[in-house]
């Protein structure tokens, strides 16, 4: 089974997840998916981590994270929240399974154990994280494309043709490529692209050093505590998903020590070059580093040209793991699951769904084209809770009453702190989508 074309096998491609469902409560939280199911092995996954996590959002990471933080906080900050959200991740894997139920999808798990007011909170978190993600990625995409434009031309066009480009692409890609698992054989080139890009713009970052480097951080007192905390968000982006559960779900058993090797892989390997971009970029260019990192940059053409090149291409393949639950939804709703993932039925289905959701997203990019707020914002109230809030809440529930006294109080101090995290960056992030409305106007060409 490991060496079929997941992407041809239509009947392990739309799959039924096999779990001990007990009573109608469980069935109501147990729908089969559309998507394959405990195929992948951890490698396969840990890779997937790494390059979708090193994507083209972390060049705009020295700007959102450390600018506003400076060195020391900045420091600080990246080591605190890098370790407790790789603990948070490593928590929630271990509720993959519950009384021998397999949980293909967070909200499943918290409508079984909260309710179904818990079950459609969780959905729209995750669902606004990936929906604003993947405008960011449409965003990245365009700016990518469009800074090779200028290179070659005094007049480039605006950015919102290059948004247009980049969202028509990733909807081709999306429909050929319909699941994480299918993936597979795009993880190669991808890595290719990604060591590429981000070897190449260190080595010209660093050549750009030079000795009079400005790292103060300016502002008010007020703006720079709010600066701060949307760095913190920006740093939660930069580490987690919200999408643990599903991804997990694509794990051969025993998924739960299979997930978190996976994370090891990212929270090793992975971590090391996302944050090394963005230490860096701060490093060379001080606080005036631009929000774009490549915009920065000297050098000949041909090595700017390259590097966009890289990240617009990388962008196609790590954006897919963002958009994924999206594409599982959808299709597990509207495709005959009777029947294959390509009959030309769901073909056509899958086209109409895929074409309907990209051209949305590449609209509303188009309008709101600010890159800080898509980091920021979906950074705060909905990442928030989702990696730091739900998995105590679910240790509770779950282990709660057998659990020591320490390890209960330790889960509640989480769920105190991290919810009024998420009240304040969300502040701070309404703060910047305020500003940035007052500075741009609709379908700006930024």
């Amino acid at each position: 089974m490991e060496g079929e074309d997941i992407t041809t096998n239509n009947k392990e491609a739309l799959s039924i997840e096999q779990g001990q469902l007990r009573g109608d409560q469980d069935q109501e939280f147990s729908l089969p998916s559309a998507h394959t199911i405990g195929h992948d092995s951890w490698q396969q996954v840990g890779l997937m981590l790494v390059t979708s996590f090193n994507c083209g959002y972390i060049l705009s990471f020295s700007n959102l994270m450390l600018v506003p933080l400076g060195w020391t906080w900045g420091i600080i900050c990246l080591l605190v929240v890098g370790f407790y959200t790789a603990y948070a991740n490593w928590l929630l894997a271990a509720f993959h399974f519950i009384n021998g139920q397999r949980f293909i999808r967070y909200r499943d798990l918290m409508g079984l154990l909260f309710g179904r007011e818990m079950y459609y909170i969780t959905w729209v978190s995750q669902f606004l994280t990936l929906l604003l993600g993947n405008m960011g990625f449409i965003l990245l995409g365009g700016r990518a494309l469009k800074e090779i434009n200028s290179e070659f031309s005094d007049s480039p066009l605006r950015l919102q043709y290059f948004i247009v480009v980049t969202g028509a692409t990733y909807f081709i890609y999306s429909f050929l490529i319909p699941t994480i698992s299918a993936m597979r054989r795009w993880l190669g080139p991808s890595t290719v692209l990604t060591f590429a890009y981000i070897v190449i713009l260190l080595v010209v970052a660093v050549k750009d050093a030079n000795t009079k480097r400005d790292y103060a951080i300016h502002g008010n007192k007020a703006g720079r505590v709010l600066n701060a905390f949307g760095a913190i968000s920006a740093i939660i982006v930069c580490n987690t998903s919200g999408l643990l559960l599903e991804i997990q779900s694509t794990l051969r058993k025993p998924a739960v020590s299979n997930m978190r090797k996976a994370l090891y892989l990212q929270f090793s390997v992975g971590l090391v070059f996302y944050y090394g971009v963005s230490m860096v970029g701060y490093w060379a260019y001080g606080s005036t580093v631009s929000e774009y990192l490549p915009g920065e940059l000297s050098g000949p053409k041909s090595v700017k040209v390259l590097i966009n090149a890289a990240v617009f291409l990388q962008s196609i393949v790590s954006q897919h793991m963002f958009a994924a639950p999206i594409h599982e939804t959808l299709d597990t709703k509207f495709l005959k699951l009777e029947t294959g993932m390509n009959t030309k039925e769901n073909m056509k289905r899958r086209f109409y769904m895929r074409a309907l959701l990209f051209t949305v997203n590449s609209f509303v990019t188009a309008a709101f084209p600010f890159m800080g707020n898509f980091v920021n914002l979906f950074g705060s109230f909905t990442l928030v809770p989702l990696t730091f809030v739900f998995p105590s809440m679910i240790f509770i529930k779950v282990k709660g009453k057998t659990a020591r006294l320490e390890k209960n109080l330790w889960h509640w101090f989480n769920i105190v702190i991290f919810s009024l995290l998420a009240v304040v960056t969300t502040i701070s992030a309404v703060r910047l989508i305020v500003n940035n409305v007052q500075k741009y106007h609709f379908f700006a060409d930024t």
